[in-house]
C-alpha cells in the first residue's frame, strides 16, 4: 500500500468548519490531533544522538538517517529542508491504520469525498481501536473490509515530517522512504498517481544505488533489486486474481453463484502463492499477507503504479545522470496536460534508445 497523503484532512477540516457542517468533524479532529501528537513527540535527531541516555542501536540508525538526509540534499539534489531531521517515538507499531472497503461483488474501493479536499479510497486513523470500530460499521453494511497498519504517512512538505520509530527497522527501508518522500516534494501532480509514484520510485532506486556506492556497499544493491523483483512477482499474482474477480462480478449470474466462484478464486490465490513460493523462496516474506482473510478490499490494496519507471530512467540518462537537470525536466513535463506528459516521456524513451544504438554503432570496429 502506498504511503498516504494526509494533508487532505487538514484542508477538509477547515472547509467543514467554514461551511458550518459537523458530519465529519469527529473524524478530522482525530486526524489533526493525531498529527499534532506526532509533531509534539518529534525531537531533533542530533540532540538525541548527543544524549548519553539513548540506546546505542537507536543512535546508530539515527546517525545513518542524519547522513542519508545530508546525502539526499547534497548528492541527489533533493529538497534541503527540515523534513526527516527529527525523530518521534510513537510507542506503537504503526503510524496510522487505514480502513478500505469494497462492495461484496466489486473490486472498486469505496471512496469518501469532501469539499475542497477531493476523494480518497481509504480512511486513516491514528488509533487502531478507532479504525476497527469504523471497519465494523462498514462490515455491518455488507462491505468487504480491510484494516492495515501503515508505518509512515506524508504531508508532501506541508509539514516537516519526522523519522518515526515505525520505519527504522533497516538501513535500506529508511533510505527508501526518505528518498521517495522527498522526491514527492520535488514534483507532485494532483490526480496522476502513476506519474507521481513512478517518478518517486525511480528517485528512490537511483538514490539507494548511489547511497550504497557512497557507503562502499555496491554489492548490496543486487539484493535490493532482488527484493523489488519479489514484490513485483507478488503484486502480479494478486492483481491477476483481482482481474479474475472483476470478470466474475461482471457476469450475468446469481449472487449465490458469484459467492461460490469468489471463494474458489481466493482459495486459488493462496494455492498459487504457495506454488510460486516453492520455486522462489524470496517470496516467503509475503506469507504474513495471507494470514488475514482475503476479500475484495484486501486485494484492491495491492497496486502497481510504477509503469513509467523506464521513461523516467531514460530521462535521467539523457541528462547524463545529473539529478538537478533531471528534476528540472520532470518539473517542465509535469506542467503539461496529461496526454502531452505521456508523449514527452515516450519521446525520452525513444531518444534514449536512439542514442544508445548510435553509441553501439560508433563503438563497432571499423
Amino acid at each position: 500500500m502506498r504511503i498516504p497523503n494526509i494533508f487532505k484532512p487538514f484542508v477538509a477540516v477547515i472547509s467543514i468548519v467554514l461551511l458550518g457542517s459537523c458530519a465529519n468533524l469527529t473524524y478530522y479532529a482525530q486526524a489533526v490531533n493525531g498529527h499534532m501528537d506526532v509533531m509534539r513527540r518529534a525531537e531533533p535527531i542530533r540532540s538525541i544522538i548527543d544524549s548519553p541516555d539513548i540506546d546505542s542501536d537507536l543512535k546508530q540508525i539515527l546517525s545513518l538517517a542524519e547522513a542519508m538526509r545530508k546525502f539526499a540534499s547534497e548528492e541527489l539534489q533533493l529538497p534541503d529542508n527540515q523534513s526527516y531531521t527529527r525523530y518521534a517515538d510513537l510507542e506503537r507499531p504503526y503510524a496510522v491504520w487505514n480502513v478500505v472497503a469494497a462492495p461484496e461483488f466489486s473490486v472498486r474501493l469505496k471512496q469518501w469525498c469532501f469539499v475542497k479536499a477531493g476523494c480518497v479510497s481509504y480512511r486513516g486513523f491514528f488509533s487502531q481501536a478507532r479504525a476497527e470500530r469504523f471497519a465494523s460499521r462498514l462490515r455491518a453494511q455488507g462491505y468487504d473490509v480491510h484494516v492495515g497498519g501503515v508505518p509512515a504517512y506524508s504531508t508532501l512538505g506541508w509539514f516537516n515530517d519526522p523519522i518515526l520509530n515505525t520505519f527504522i527497522r533497516s538501513e535500506l527501508e529508511l533510505a527508501r522512504l526518505i528518498f521517495h518522500e522527498l522526491a514527492h516534494q520535488v514534483v507532485y501532480v494532483p490526480g496522476d498517481t502513476v506519474f507521481n509514484e513512478s517518478f518517486a520510485t525511480l528517485v528512490e532506486q537511483e538514490g539507494i544505488r548511489r547511497w550504497l556506492a557512497h557507503q562502499g556497499k555496491s554489492e548490496e544493491y543486487a539484493a535490493y533489486r532482488a527484493r523489488r523483483d519479489m514484490q513485483t512477482a507478488f503484486s502480479t499474482l494478486v492483481i491477476s486474481h483481482r482481474e479474475r474477480l472483476k470478470t466474475l462480478y461482471e457476469k450475468d449470474v446469481s449472487d449465490a453463484e458469484k459467492r461460490v466462484a469468489k471463494t474458489h478464486i481466493l482459495n486459488d490465490l493462496r494455492a498459487q502463492f504457495l506454488l510460486l513460493k516453492s520455486s522462489r523462496p524470496g517470496l516467503g516474506g509475503y506469507e504474513n499477507w495471507f494470514v488475514k482473510p482475503l476479500n475484495n478490499a484486501r486485494l484492491a490494496t495491492v497496486s502497481v503504479y510504477t509503469q513509467l519507471i523506464p521513461a523516467f530512467q531514460a530521462l535521467l540518462i539523457l541528462q547524463d545522470g545529473d539529478m538537478a537537470r533531471f528534476f528540472a525536466e520532470v518539473r517542465t513535463i509535469s506542467k503539461l496536460p496529461r496526454p502531452e506528459r505521456a508523449d514527452a516521456l515516450q519521446k525520452a524513451v525513444h531518444t534514449s534508445r536512439q542514442s544508445s544504438l548510435a553509441g553501439m554503432i560508433t563503438q563497432q570496429p571499423q
